[in-house]
């Protein structure tokens, strides 16, 4: 028998969310900002040679500078303010994050609440805006080496460097922003937004070599099934669940003795959803940063790098699955689920599993099940970013049929339409708590109201 919640959740239409007015501000909200967002990828950067850019990314767009242009909505490719994109953040939290598992007095710091929060959050944005520092520079002096600028100098590299940084930091305020007041992740929604935006492009390019004869058409159907294919799989994979059995025993409350309840804690096989995937993007993309714009003339560090972990080398697809494997296990354990404080929520509730001891018995079952879950976890999202990008690359596709691509589209569109539910179904619960007051005075009003008029006959 369906539970309350989800017969809600069944009858939830287009009036229900009519009717939710802070859903539908929030939802704009999140909208306009995505705009501006989409704006300042058009807002070039000054001092840079327009045409020379636009011929050099027709010849980069299906390696090095296709991928760069899909994290980056285009922006890489027009010069935009938001070069740089979101990335630094992400490589910033990523050592953030790494360094709170490793140093104690971060580890400490992350315990301490709110305030703990905060601070490690500050530290973040310090790393952002040093990573963003060092990668502006050299993409500044790339874009030098390749002929892409109109004035070469100092006066060019400070001017990009302030704007590639302050853009970057303006995006990382724009995702914080969508996160609190809008819908959503802000960070994961800046980057769908980008695939989306460069999909009709990728799309027309795609068609458009199939007609010119430099694909087969085999391939293009071939492509197109595995696209579909890898959308199927991934909607199926991400709303899988393993479920623990959760035991409540009886209860007695003053003169009234309750049954023991039962319920489930569901653990999804990927809980670290899109991260991952991202995290381990975004460390292949750091050299190919440097490089994309450097014409030919890229350091001997970085031409070795590029050499052995550039797209589609054999260390490169062996570099990545490695990445999102280690990534999927550290962000599980370390932000999507935490045994610890489940076990410790569950004993403060009286809940526990049967046949396991609550407190540390009960985390250490947790950690089992979750690290036997997290095989098939890690392995399925290795397999969708790894498998496809080894087809795309042998085939000569654009970038954004990938399979970090279509993973990143399907998570986050499925996170959103989640929490746009969760929204829906309490305005219906704040609706019917409203009615059941309205309803509780209208019966307190009759009371005295006939006690009045009774009084008045009896005198």
């Amino acid at each position: 028998m369906a539970s309350a919640a989800e017969q809600m959740a069944a009858n939830m239409s287009w009036s229900a969310f009519g009717k939710a007015t802070e859903l539908r501000a929030r939802i704009l909200y999140a909208l306009a900002l995505l705009c501006v967002y989409r704006l300042g990828t058009y807002i070039p950067v000054p001092g840079i040679d327009g045409s020379a850019l636009r011929d050099f990314m027709d010849q980069a767009s299906s390696g090095l500078g296709g991928m760069l242009n899909i994290f980056t909505g285009g922006a890489i490719s027009r010069m935009g303010i938001f070069a740089l994109g979101i990335m630094p953040y992400i490589s910033a939290s990523i050592i953030v994050q790494l360094m709170t598992a490793m140093v104690p007095q971060l580890e400490q710091l992350k315990k301490e609440g709110e305030q703990g929060r905060k601070k490690i959050n500050q530290y973040t944005r310090y790393g952002t805006v040093f990573l963003a520092t060092f990668q502006a520079y050299g993409l500044a002096v790339s874009l030098e080496a390749g002929g892409l600028v109109t004035d070469p100098g100092w006066f060019f590299r400070i001017a990009c460097l302030i704007t590639l940084v302050g853009g970057t930091m303006f995006l990382m305020w724009l995702g914080e922003q969508i996160t609190q007041r809008g819908i959503g992740n802000g960070i994961s929604l800046i980057i769908f937004v980008g695939i989306i935006a460069e999909l009709p492009a990728a799309l027309a390019q795609f068609l458009a070599s199939g007609r010119a004869g430099a694909i087969s058409p085999a391939v293009i159907i071939g492509i197109l099934l595995m696209v579909v294919a890898v959308l199927a799989f991934v909607v199926f994979m991400e709303r899988s669940l393993r479920k623990i059995h959760i035991q409540y025993p009886r209860r007695q409350v003053g003169m009234k003795v309750y049954d023991g309840g039962s319920s489930h804690l569901p653990i999804k096989v990927n809980p670290a959803g899109v991260i991952p995937a991202i995290f381990a993007s975004s460390l292949l993309l750091l050299p190919t940063t440097l490089a994309t714009f450097s014409g030919g003339q890229s350091g001997p560090v970085i031409s070795t790098l590029l050499a052995y972990f550039g797209p589609g080398q054999p260390l490169y697809f062996l570099f990545f699955a490695g990445m999102i494997v280690f990534f999927t296990y550290f962000y599980t354990a370390n932000v999507a689920f935490k045994s610890e404080e489940v076990a410790e929520n569950l004993k403060n509730q009286n809940g526990f599993i049967p046949g396991i001891r609550p407190g540390k018995r009960t985390e250490e079952y947790l950690d089992y099940v979750v690290a036997r879950v997290l095989v098939l976890g890690s392995a399925y999202l290795a397999a969708v970013c790894v498998l496809p990008e080894i087809i795309r690359s042998q085939a000569g596709v654009p970038f954004i049929f990938g399979g970090t691509s279509i993973l990143i589209v399907v998570s986050v569109t499925m996170d959103t339409i989640q929490q746009v539910q969760s929204h829906l179904l309490a305005h219906q619960y704040e609706g019917l708590i409203e009615k059941s007051q309205l309803r509780g005075k209208k019966r307190g009003r009759k009371g005295p109201t006939r006690a009045g008029s009774g009084g008045g006959n009896r005198r």
